[in-house]
């Protein structure tokens, strides 16, 4: 849907079978009409091919049980995500919902510096602060299973050695991040609680190892700072 703040809106269903070509010239015609000319970079981000959406006649399929499936599991996996950075005191992000690999992800924040991984225009950016993120997605190529997953960046020596909480929390080497399946949280006794301690635990391990402030760490605990 495209909604102008006049109250015009204009709709087009996502139904089986419509290309992303045709549903992107859709939308962005309807933009053009009800708010004028616009200039949008539609290379698209986070997928083997680079064709521009509103070319793309290839990709096509629209699974209505499929989405309705991830939008269920999304919105538990978002009540987490806020309770875990509902108490912190530093700063950090709401929770984001990252469109290229459909993951969703909280990122807490130090207050330093960090050198960015990479370059790039969005690495220089977007991580060039010293933060905790913890996230969920459906899975990808790299990785067949939906899981909650956390790291640190910079992520220092022994960030990788710890033993988290639950037990069925693991560091995975290739990705280079705490992996807790969604399986394992879906099979406890209380999901959101299990996924949870998960977050918590995940971010306690990466300030210690890390060095931060444990005043502002302990505020993700729902500890507030001492008095000065």
């Amino acid at each position: 849907m495209v909604e102008h703040r006049g109250g015009r809106t204009r709709t087009f269903p996502l139904a089986p079978d419509r290309p992303v070509g045709e549903v992107t010239r859709n939308v962005l015609g309807a933009v053009r009409e009800l708010g004028g000319p616009i200039d949008i970079d539609l290379a698209p981000q986070e997928v083997p091919w680079t064709i521009a959406l509103d070319e793309d006649d290839q990709h096509s399929r629209y699974e209505p049980r499929q989405v309705a499936a991830y939008f269920a599991a999304a919105t538990q996996a978002a009540l987490v995500l806020a309770a875990f950075r509902a108490p912190y005191r530093g700063r950090s992000t709401p929770v984001n919902a990252w469109w290229g690999s459909f993951d969703l992800s909280a990122n807490l924040f130090s207050g330093l510096p960090a050198d960015p991984p990479s370059d790039d225009f969005i690495m220089r950016n977007a991580m060039d602060a010293q933060e905790v993120a913890v996230g969920w997605w459906p899975g990808d190529a790299r990785y067949g299973k939906s899981a909650f997953y956390g790291y640190a960046h910079p992520a220092v020596e022994g960030f990788a050695s710890a033993t988290l909480s639950p037990p069925a929390a693991r560091w995975d080497e290739a990705l280079g991040e705490y992996i807790l399946d969604l399986a394992d949280v879906l099979s406890s006794p209380d999901p959101h609680e299990f996924a949870l301690t998960f977050a918590r635990s995940v971010f306690q391990h990466a300030c210690m190892v890390c060095g931060w402030d444990p005043a502002l760490a302990s505020s993700a605990q729902g500890i507030p700072p001492p008095v000065a």
